[in-house]
């Protein structure tokens, strides 16, 4: 998807950062304006974000609105949904962030699943950036209670995990 978006975009970086902004937060562009799910975000808004003018952001929505390509991905795109990860401490939840070597490579959800699980944990949300669009993507696994710090050696010995942080 990426890919595709960025060879639309390859001559005009302002624009680009605007439909990466877009991406992103999985904002969606409906009859040449841009929402949050059914809210409509004014594109002064996305500017300021973005770093560039108003006219830009407009130019974007209009290259999206006629290229039959970017519409279709534009007008399905729809926000993740939220994250307990910031919030995760005062609910005294459990935190595992693991930075992939290759986040192409399978298995780094499933058997880290599998480690939480065979110790008694549940999961309640997991988080995987598209490693298309992060240029650091991370697996953000969520638990329903503290995560021992014991358990780093076992994330670790996972095919293709790099790095694993517990807070």
């Amino acid at each position: 998807m990426w890919e595709t978006i960025k060879r639309h975009f390859e001559n005009y970086p302002e624009r680009l950062k605007v439909a990466r902004i877009l991406v992103e937060n999985g904002l969606c562009i409906k009859n040449g304006k841009i929402y949050l799910n059914e809210i409509e975000i004014p594109p002064t808004r996305i500017a300021r974000v973005a770093d560039v003018d108003r006219r830009t952001v407009n130019e974007t929505i209009n290259t999206i609105r006629t290229n039959r390509e970017l519409r279709l991905i534009f007008e399905g795109l729809r926000p993740a949904g939220h994250s307990l990860k910031e919030i995760a401490k005062y609910l005294e939840l459990g935190v595992v962030e693991i930075t992939p070597i290759d986040a192409r490579i399978p298995g780094i959800l499933a058997n880290s699943a599998m480690i939480l699980a065979k110790n008694g944990l549940s999961i309640r949300q997991a988080i995987v950036d598209d490693p298309e669009l992060s240029p650091e993507p991370k697996l953000t696994l969520i638990a329903e209670k503290k995560i021992p710090g014991e358990l780093i050696p076992e994330f670790l010995k996972v095919k293709g995990v790099a790095k694993v942080s517990i807070y």
